[in-house]
């Protein structure tokens, strides 16, 4: 059995319990790490958990699921994936966070894994998705820390909420089926949508604005039936460095409750060019608000309007 093991590290200008705490609390992930799409808790114990991390390697979107041990005081989180996906036989490794001053610090990523049946191409295949994730992780954990600070005026989350006399099945079905938007949704131009693999989808699609232009948006969306879709844009407005979000359907006294949450962070090298010389960081907040909550209310509307039919 050949087990390769590599090393990669970056520095950068951020406390190493901040550093930290970013890579321990999963629910940043997506925002912190381009391949990230989505992870949850399966267990979580006080220095033991269990997630299912969904990404993409190599340009596929993947999902696994790891173990992973914190220790708060060494600063190290060591994990290993429970069922790697073909060609990864096994993939094991730990996060370190050096201190090298009050104000900065090293962060080093250990990889250890082999190949299914040690074969050479799988091999060859999962070095480069490791060194490619790693490099991208890493550059990205920089840039994101170092701004962890300094872009919580420029990062918001919203959400809106529409009330259904339906099933929440009947109404997460219509989100879920993407692939006929085209036909169900006047506001979508075309689609492209694919599901390899059950409950991990991509949609690609064209929308057309008020002003009759179309932009082409695309997405990896991971499926809970029937209560949850989360999503990651991966193809990003100028006004937007980051957009995930989710649909969620709720059942209640009266129906079900539907929701459409976004979380952004904004661009703002692009406000003036967009929106104006004048235009403020606020300006570009309401006019992004504004764009998705018109999408997701007119997603929701409809939704509603197949779920009370479907009665």
């Amino acid at each position: 059995m050949t087990t390769r093991q590599v090393e990669h590290e970056i520095t950068v200008d951020a406390p190493a319990p901040a550093v930290y705490r970013l890579i321990a609390e999963v629910e940043n992930w997506p925002r912190i790490f381009p391949p990230t799409i989505y992870v949850d808790h399966l267990e979580r114990g006080e220095r033991e958990e269990r997630i299912r991390i969904w990404a993409t390697a190599n340009g596929e979107a993947k999902n696994w699921t790891s173990r992973r041990t914190l220790d708060p005081d060494a600063l190290r989180i060591t994990f290993r994936q429970e069922v790697s996906t073909p060609p990864v036989a096994a993939m094991s490794g730990t996060w370190i966070i050096e201190p090298l001053s009050g104000t900065s610090s090293r962060i080093r990523l250990l990889h250890d894994y082999r190949a299914i049946d040690d074969d050479p191409e799988g091999l060859k295949w999962i070095d480069e998705a490791v060194d490619r994730n790693s490099r991208s992780e890493l550059a990205a954990l920089k840039t994101n820390v170092e701004l962890a600070h300094a872009s919580e005026e420029i990062t918001f989350s919203f959400e809106d909420t529409v009330q259904i006399d339906g099933s929440a099945k009947d109404a997460y079905d219509f989100v879920n089926e993407a692939g006929l938007w085209v036909e169900r949704l006047p506001h979508v131009a075309s689609v492209r949508f694919s599901e390899d693999t059950p409950g991990l989808q991509t949609l690609e699609m064209d929308t057309r604005a008020k002003d009759g232009s179309t932009h082409t948006t695309k997405s990896y969306r991971v499926t809970f039936p029937h209560h949850r879709i989360a999503y990651k844009q991966v193809t990003l407005p100028a006004l937007m460095t980051l957009h995930t979000g989710y649909w969620t359907f709720e059942e209640n006294a009266s129906g079900v409750a539907a929701s459409s949450q976004h979380t952004v962070v904004l661009n703002t090298a692009n406000i003036a060019r967009i929106l104006g010389a004048d235009a403020t960081v606020a300006d570009a907040r309401a006019y992004v608000q504004n764009a998705l909550s018109t999408n997701s209310r007119a997603t929701l509307g409809h939704a509603k309007d197949h779920a009370e039919n479907r009665r």
